[in-house]
Parts: structure tokens; sequence; C-alpha cells
């Protein structure tokens, strides 16, 4: 093996490993607030973006799938975030800074994008009586 591949193995190995661990921090410490928001069947809510609100109602195997649904993405904004920090060298130098706008750049295309084309969305005035702690109604 040459000395430039035993670099890139390097390189990719590190990023793999820095892409794992920010996604694995900011989706447990994200997973925790959705704990303490909308309670332990969070994750149910999650699975439900995929399958439908049939999902608030299913069982270990629905939990599951939202835990994995859940750090998928976390990690997939981790990679986003590390791929942009490649081709701009100030979101290396200020990472707190560009962390912070970055992560409400994430929310905010969670929330304005994503949970409404989800398979779990509620229009209007929902009776949630059924849901856990009125998860997402308005």
């Amino acid at each position: 093996m040459s000395s430039t591949a035993a670099t890139i193995t390097m390189q990719e190995s590190k990023a793999v490993l820095a892409i794992f661990v920010g996604g694995l921090i900011a989706g447990a410490l994200d997973l925790t607030a959705a704990f303490l928001t909308f309670g332990l069947n969070a994750p149910r809510a999650i699975a439900g973006g995929l399958l439908g609100p049939t999902a608030l109602h299913g069982g270990t195997g629905t939990y599951v799938l939202g835990v994995l649904l859940h750090f998928f993405i976390a990690c997939s904004a981790a990679a986003i975030y590390y791929a942009a920090s490649r081709l701009l060298g100030f979101m290396t130098e200020h990472a707190a800074v560009c962390g912070v706008f970055y992560g409400i750049a994430v929310f905010l295309m969670m929330n304005l994008v994503v949970l409404p084309l989800s398979a779990l969305h509620f229009k209007g005035r929902t009776n949630c009586a059924g849901s856990f702690r009125g998860c997402w109604c308005t």
C-alpha cells in the first residue's frame, strides 16, 4: 500500500468517526429533549413520519424504528456539516458559532419542510387525546 493510499484511508476513517460521533451526540441530545417535551413515546411519532398516524399506537418494532430513524437523520445532518466544512474553512475555524447556526437551519428544515411532507402531519385542529401528550397538534 502506498503512503498516499494509507493517508487517504486514514482521512476517510477520521471523517467517518467524526460524523458518527457528531451524529450520536446530536441525536442523543435531541432525543433527550424530545423525551422531556413529548414523553417517552416520541420515537413512535418519529416512525410516524414514515409509517403514518398508526405508528403512534405501534409496538416495540415501531419504537426501535423511530430511534433508528432519529439517529440516521442526526448522522446525515452531521455528514452534511462535515462535507460543507471541508469546502468552507470558516466552518472549522468558528465551529461553535457555525454549529449553532447550522442547528437552527436543521431545526427550520425539519419543521418547515420535512414534517409537513411526512406521513404524520396534522392539518387544523385535531383531537390528540389518543396520542401522547398532544404531539404536534395545533
